[in-house]
């Protein structure tokens, strides 16, 4: 039979063998490929969770423009709205994903094909499915602030968009594990990221200076309790959609 690869030992192995091995262990110490599995793992795993975020908020924008002039809307966003969306509210919770630690079971899983796709085990799907779903949310906002004569139903708009993404990058943590088993708090890094992208998303609404600039207007109580419950739509679509995921696993 033919390995997949040569190992060599670090500190006991020959020269010869280190050239012709493609992974030398520093320690000697063949428990540490466990560890270095389970890392790379984890930082693929992570890898994908980011795609998975940018890519499906890049739909939800998408979807939302490209929708509106077919239903007789409006254009829904203006390029500040677009360029903080990618900025801010894909940028920040984005990044904070590189942080996320090992799900459970990770070593439990079968090896992965070198030749698998990225968008296998229904990444490409997900991203479709749920970029649709921000953009209906956000469609409906918008159609139903104008049927009822608010003025501000671009704010809206603009606000049901990023916060539906920030529900989305909780509800992905995990592709089967929920977030209220998984600990809200097991990612520091990503709480800050979301704290911090609220707070901005807050200011280009309510700070006076920054209305002009990302042409905002200051919303209600109820705009605002209407646009967050609007939002949290697609956190809890993910979360079923991983709920039936753990269902069909058990079987």
């Amino acid at each position: 039979k033919r390995a997949d690869i040569g190992v060599a030992m670090g500190i006991t192995g020959t020269d010869v063998s280190k050239e012709a091995s493609h992974m030398i262990l520093l320690d000697d110490n063949f428990a540490t490929i466990v560890k270095a599995v389970k890392e790379g793992r984890r930082i693929f795993d992570n890898i994908r969770k980011f795609i998975k975020y940018t890519m499906t908020s890049n739909s939800g924008e998408i979807w939302t423009i490209f929708l509106a002039p077919f239903l007789g809307l409006p254009i829904p966003l203006l390029p500040i709205h677009i360029l903080w969306i990618n900025l801010v509210t894909d940028g920040l919770p984005g990044l904070a994903l590189a942080a996320e630690p090992a799900e459970k079971g990770i070593m439990q899983r079968p090896p992965r094909h070198p030749r698998e796709s990225i968008f296998a085990h229904g990444l490409g799907t997900h991203i479709v499915w749920v970029g649709l779903l921000m953009g209906a949310a956000s469609l409906f906002t918008q159609a139903w602030s104008i049927k009822t004569g608010n003025a501000h139903w671009q704010t809206m708009v603009f606000t049901v968009l990023c916060l539906s993404q920030m529900g989305h990058v909780l509800a992905i943590r995990s592709d089967q594990e929920s977030l209220f088993s998984q600990g809200l708090f097991s990612n520091k890094p990503l709480v800050g990221a979301f704290a911090l992208t609220f707070a901005l998303q807050m200011a280009t609404i309510y700070i006076p200076f920054l209305n002009p600039i990302f042409k905002t207007e200051p919303l209600t109580l109820n705009e605002l309790v209407f646009t967050i419950a609007l939002s949290s739509v697609v956190f809890f679509a993910v979360e079923g959609e991983k709920f039936f995921k753990r269902r069909f696993a058990k079987v």
